[in-house]
């Protein structure tokens, strides 16, 4: 096992005057631009260090916590939820050793267990597509020592767990239920933590030095080497935040470095190749490597997000150039021989966005926020084909059946979910229809 904390080398460097780090830095110019950098890195910590902190605050470490019903827009927490499962999520604690998870049978129900390292890398996914139907379980550890055989090493001491259990509507919650019981955790806990986080929005020295405590707690990988080379100018390492005596005029460059990166952030569709009014995603979505830029954005607007070979999101570009639906009434028709090709299940989200890029269900009159592939009571055309009206009034009555409501005075984006695609989805021979007007 490779020791994933990067080396530190002693000497000092210069920054205007100032020396830090073991090399030279005669000037600033980049500042603007490692405070642009170090943000978007950070930020995914940022992220799930406040669910930690949430999570924390309502109980303890290691015990799951259970979404007993579907998300609706009165329980939604997290940005852009899902319609078609149950949550159960847990923070694991492995400063005191390792720790086993327990997912209990569930047959033909899909369920799959997701372990998120701290900068939002998906460390395994276990359950229907890995691990089948018939539960197990399963022993986490920590970066240090020894690891018994078939175990699941985690890069850092914290992990965040989130179980995803299929629902088919009110009528299926109980037995979801009974699932979400047979979920367990068996590890002891470390010390008390007392680990300050910062909003996204917090000046640039609360917001980097809590950025920087976070990092140390959770070291990167020395992949992530470059990176810290870069950002050096901002006294931001892998020993924490030490920032020089900087000036007025370089103070301003880090705010502006920083206002940047958040409008970066806010500008994901979850993917970067667009075809046919879908933006459809990269291959490193939930393991980013050095894809930081994607990494922050996809913290910011989907945060946890699964890998491909789990399953495969699409996002709408909109029509208007910051990635939104700002008109009204439009159409989704798949051929009846075109549906998406999956081994679980698919389903087309629709998002209400606010203001700082993130994405919730809309509040709407038949409490409907997806439509797919499970939805009672859609009709079809006689040749098989599924037609979808989006629109924020009602379509009318040979329409209401296929209606997904859209919020009547604010942009939106829609989400497509394609939980165990096939290889046309994953290898791009499939395409899901584009979105027309209608009158």
């Amino acid at each position: 096992m490779i020791d994933r904390r990067g080396l530190m080398t002693g000497g000092a460097a210069m920054i205007g005057g100032l020396t830090l780090g073991g090399r030279a830095f005669a000037a600033t110019p980049s500042l603007q631009g490692a405070a642009r950098e170090a943000w978007l890195y950070s930020v995914p910590l940022v992220e799930v260090a406040n669910v930690r902190r949430r999570i924390l605050a309502r109980g303890q470490a290691n015990v799951f916590v259970h979404n007993r019903d579907l998300t609706n827009v009165r329980t939604q927490k997290v940005t852009s939820p899902n319609n078609d499962t149950m949550y159960s999520r847990a923070m694991l604690d492995l400063r005191a050793g390792p720790v086993e998870v327990t997912l209990p049978a569930t047959g033909e129900r899909y369920i799959s267990l997701q372990l998120v390292d701290m900068y939002t890398n998906n460390i395994a996914v276990l359950g229907t597509r890995t691990t089948g139907g018939n539960g197990g379980r399963f022993l986490v550890v920590g970066p240090r020592g020894d690891a018994p055989a078939g175990a699941i090493r985690a890069p850092s001491d914290w992990v965040f767990a989130l179980v995803r259990t299929l629902v088919d509507g009110p009528v299926d919650v109980a037995a979801v239920r009974a699932v979400q019981d047979g979920l367990a955790i068996r590890g002891g806990l470390g010390p008390a933590l007392d680990m300050p986080v910062p909003a996204r929005d917090a000046t640039w020295q609360e917001y980097f030095g809590d950025a920087g405590a976070l990092i140390v707690e959770s070291p990167p990988p020395v992949t992530d080497d470059a990176l810290f080379e870069r950002i050096a100018p901002l006294g931001l390492s892998r020993a924490g935040f030490r920032p020089p005596r900087f000036s007025a005029a370089a103070i301003r460059e880090i705010e502006a470095g920083m206002a940047e990166a958040r409008v970066v952030a806010t500008q994901s569709r979850l993917g970067k190749q667009v075809v046919g009014g879908w933006a459809y995603p990269s291959w490193d979505l939930g393991r980013f490597e050095q894809d930081y830029e994607f990494r922050a954005q996809t913290s910011v607007a989907g945060l946890f997000a699964l890998p491909l070979d789990e399953a495969l999101y699409t996002r709408s570009v909109g029509d208007a150039p910051d990635g939104l639906f700002h008109k009204d009434r439009y159409h989704l028709r798949f051929a009846g021989d075109a549906l998406p090709p999956v081994d679980g299940f698919w389903s087309i989200t629709l998002y209400e966005a606010t203001p700082d890029g993130q994405f919730f269900f809309t509040p709407n009159a038949i409490d409907r926020y997806s439509i797919g592939n499970r939805t009672k009571g859609l009709t079809r055309g006689a040749d098989g084909s599924l037609d979808i009206w989006i629109a924020r009034d009602d379509p009318g009555a040979a329409r209401r059946a296929n209606w997904l409501p859209a919020p009547r005075d604010k942009p939106f984006v829609l989400s497509m979910r394609a939980f165990m695609p096939r290889a046309p989805l994953l290898n791009g021979t499939y395409r899901f229809p584009p979105l027309r007007a209608f009158a």
